[in-house]
């Protein structure tokens, strides 16, 4: 046999982690990595937090899954919690981004076509983007690499270029139903788009009848420094999928909406087995009693401060390494000059996690719980690495 037993879809780093602490991880072999990865954005709290792990362990000697036939307590915490703290009036929760963004494009659809526009179908979506792996949401991405050897490409998306409110103006047909965006594009390499750009989206939105999606899986719960990015824009979607962090590990999905968008999802219209068990909602919810905590979210964007201005002047010292520092809050991208990884190589080398992204980018996906200490250890991870890089 000459394949793994494991699909060897990923080209994995020669690692194996068997426990963690805050942002620490150790190897089987004693190894310890500051993880700055974060499971790419997913441990918000960090490892083995001890309230998430003693939410886990009291539901997991009550209840693990009773299916979607039935009320879930946990659930509707949750959802009373997301409701009062977004946009949103209701939620459909699953296991995944992809499947939140799956719901989110389902729901659109739906909007139209109950009230008699069948052909509203399509989507704007922006180049760059990226919003899971299904035949879908690699179309909504419409990046070559992540579509190549799944032809014949879904129909239903247009690309236009990210942050060109005339390109999207321009997109817009009779068929059209939504425009998806990404707050900060993740994958793409971290790039923040302008708050006017989202603003126009949404008057767009309006003005043309269409619903306007956000992907929040990777900038949702706490990474850019608010609980939801939309927030910093001054207005909201009128659908919006999250994932990642809201489990703090644990797989949880959740696809929010308005009254208005989700109304014609009615019994029978979406489901999902295992989207929110008591298992992933005792976990989201431990989550976000740390998250709504009184100051915490004050708390990250004081840290994000420390990180980046240290990052910066990092930048500066190492300008044959690094372009430049962008994103926001501890989402973070460091443009580099040599090839990106190569540099997370070095820094892993190093002991430290990272994650490579698009336009030649290194990934900084700190725990939201991270203090001095953890940034001064990243800083001087990174400085060495330069060091090295550049000699």
């Amino acid at each position: 046999m000459n394949i793994s037993a494991v699909m060897p879809t990923y080209g994995r780093t020669d690692l194996v982690f068997e426990r963690g602490e805050g942002a620490w991880l150790t190897t089987t072999d004693g190894r310890r990595f500051l993880d700055f990865g974060s499971g790419i954005a997913v441990t918000v709290l960090g490892h083995a937090h001890p309230h998430l792990v003693a939410a886990l362990k009291d539901q997991a000697d009550k209840l693990w899954h009773t299916s979607n036939l039935y009320r879930i307590a946990g659930q509707e915490k949750l959802a009373d919690r997301l409701v009062a703290n977004s946009f949103a009036d209701t939620m459909f929760f699953c296991n995944s981004g992809a499947e939140a963004m799956e719901c989110a494009l389902k729901t659109a659809r739906r909007f139209h076509q109950a009230q008699g526009a069948k052909d509203k179908y399509r989507v704007i979506t922006a180049r760059g983007g990226f919003h899971g792996r299904t035949m879908a949401t690699i179309a909504a991405g419409g990046q070559e690499k992540h579509l190549d050897g799944f032809a014949p490409k879904m129909d239903g998306f247009d690309q236009v270029a990210f942050g060109n409110l005339n390109e999207a103006r321009a997109a817009i047909t009779p068929q059209t139903a939504a425009v998806v965006v990404e707050p900060v594009q993740g994958e793409g390499g971290i790039v923040p788009a302008d708050i006017e750009y989202l603003k126009g989206l949404r008057a767009m939105a309006d003005e043309f009848g269409l619903l306007l999606i956000f992907d929040e899986v990777q900038t949702g719960l706490g990474r850019t420094g608010k609980l939801f990015a939309y927030e910093w824009s001054d207005m909201t979607p009128d659908l919006m999928a999250l994932a990642k962090g809201l489990g703090g590990g644990f797989p949880v999905g959740a696809c929010l909406a308005t009254e208005r968008a989700a109304k014609f999802m009615t019994p029978g219209t979406h489901g999902s087995t295992f989207g929110g068990n008591p298992l992933a909602m005792a976990a989201a919810n431990a989550v976000m009693d740390v998250l709504l905590a009184p100051g915490f979210m004050d708390g990250v964007a004081a840290t994000a401060d420390k990180l980046w201005a240290k990052l910066e002047a990092l930048v500066e010292k190492h300008d044959t390494v690094f372009e430049c520092v962008r994103g926001k809050g501890l989402m973070i991208g460091l443009k580099c000059k040599l090839t990106n990884t190569d540099v997370v190589a070095k820094v892993l080398a190093n002991g430290m996690l990272t994650v490579p992204a698009g336009d030649n980018v290194l990934r900084l996906l700190p725990p939201l719980t991270i203090g001095d200490a953890e940034i001064d250890a990243a800083i001087t991870i990174l400085d060495k690495s330069a060091a090295e890089l550049a000699s």
